[in-house]
């Protein structure tokens, strides 16, 4: 290891830190209102209108309106496992990285906004706008936490990446709140239960818009480093970068086996969060204002939870504390099975359990791989880890909706996600953090050695 100057955090940096912070707060507005809380039940309402011997009919595919939301979601997905790694070589040869987050973030936005017009039984335009909202999420995303390695320094990671899981958390709550206020009083301001919810998804996509300013306009651009040369325009130029990548990341092993691991404990994490709305109104028989409080409780209890593992980590390292946190979802969703239907204090137990554990166990995968990562490839490995981050979960939404399809209950089909973070954890047990650190700053492991 080679020693380091001392981190000099100058106003400066700490002014470009907290416009980081805000798209956090700005995104978090979309993978709460929307994809957390209202879009699964909102879309299976409007899948039933249009059922016929409670089926409808999916590319010719016939499918219950309870499993939609969860093939919806894993649509998405494999769209985003096939583009964000190409998206990832775009930004890594791009100074513009900023503007990149605002492009994406800004139509995300406007398809969020199209879920408005979601009504009667046109569940199809719910299942488009929802499926490029979500796929521009990734994208940002994409984009966004390249940024992390480029505004802030490797000993600073941990925390700057749990204060931006804090300040998400504390946005996305507190739209939520508003949110939760509009649709549970709606005849009190003279709407309908349906027109609350449409109003509701349409700020969402408003507050992501709006608050994407910030990081947009006070982020400085920086050159790229360390790309792969090639001939031609950006996308043949990407493509090169891509390519040339792709061969490389076997020089990176441990940065790999934590790809491997968080693909399988965040697909369980992710489906958690996608169908908690839906396992509390369908399953449970709560009103959806009762799953929406719940949902803002957990929101509270998570920015809690993201600065309490953030300081855990600077104690203990950031693989133990991730590991802990997976043994806690472990727990959580063995508890679900067996959570009484209308028992309202266990719910909210074991929605702060949930929220404890949620902005740290992600905010800590954030910033420990970004330490796996060789300068200039950010965005590109950024890529591959949004492949399988949060909302754009495929192995765990598809297991959801099978499991759901032929039991016909939520309760075994939460309780299988067990299956992923105990694969995940095993396999993260095996991560060696220091030599992953050495292999990013090295250059990898040599042709032809042994990892």
């Amino acid at each position: 290891m080679t020693t380091t100057t001392p981190t000099v955090l100058t106003p400066e940096r700490r002014r470009e830190h907290r416009a980081w912070y805000t798209y956090d707060w700005a995104n978090s507005a979309f993978s709460t209102t929307v994809a957390g809380v209202l879009f699964g039940p909102y879309l299976i309402a409007i899948a039933e209108e249009a059922a016929v011997d409670d089926r409808i009919s999916v590319l010719g595919v016939s499918v219950a309106p309870g499993a939609l939301p969860s093939f919806t979601i894993t649509a998405s997905t494999l769209l985003s496992a096939l583009l964000l790694p190409l998206l990832g070589a775009v930004a890594d040869r791009t100074a513009k990285k900023r503007q990149l987050l605002g492009g994406f973030a800004w139509a995300g936005a406007a398809a969020a906004a199209l879920l408005f017009f979601v009504q009667g039984d046109n569940w199809e335009l719910g299942v488009v706008s929802f499926m490029v909202a979500n796929l521009c999420f990734g994208a940002a995303a994409v984009v966004n936490d390249s940024i992390l390695c480029l505004i802030a320094e490797p000993d600073e990671r941990d925390g700057v990446s749990s204060r931006g899981w804090a300040a998400g958390y504390a946005g996305g709550g507190l739209l939520l709140a508003v949110n939760f206020v509009v649709v549970s009083m709606h005849e009190t301001f003279g709407l309908t239960e349906g027109m609350a919810v449409r109003l509701s998804l349409l700020s969402a996509a408003i507050w992501w818009a709006a608050f994407t300013l910030v990081p947009v306009l006070g982020i400085k651009d920086r050159p790229p480093l360390a790309v792969e040369p090639a001939e031609g325009g950006v996308l043949q130029r990407s493509f090169g970068q891509l390519w040339a990548t792709l061969k490389d990341m076997r020089r990176y092993p441990v940065a790999l086996t934590f790809l491997v691991a968080y693909l399988f404990f965040n697909d369980g994490i992710q489906t958690v969060i996608s169908s908690a709305s839906i396992y509390g109104v369908e399953e449970l028989g709560f009103a959806t204002g009762t799953v929406l409080a719940t949902y803002l409780l957990v929101q509270a209890v998570a920015v809690v939870g993201a600065l309490g593992f953030g300081r855990a980590a600077a104690a203990y390292g950031a693989k133990p504390v991730i590991l802990v946190g997976l043994v806690i979802w472990m727990l959580i969703v063995t508890a679900a099975l067996f959570l009484p239907a209308g028992a309202l204090v266990p719910f909210l137990l074991l929605g702060t359990a949930i929220g404890i554990v949620l902005g740290g166990t992600q905010s800590l995968s954030r910033s420990y791989f970004s330490l796996l990562i060789p300068e200039g490839k950010e965005a590109e490995y950024f890529s591959f880890y949004h492949a399988m981050e949060r909302g754009t979960s495929w192995l765990g939404t598809l297991v959801f909706g099978l499991v759901y399809t032929l039991s016909g209950s939520y309760r075994p089909a939460v309780f299988a996600l067990i299956a992923f973070f105990v694969i995940g954890g095993l396999i993260l047990s095996r991560v060696d953090t220091a030599k992953g650190i050495e292999q990013a700053r090295t250059g990898g492991v040599a042709r032809g050695s042994a990892a």
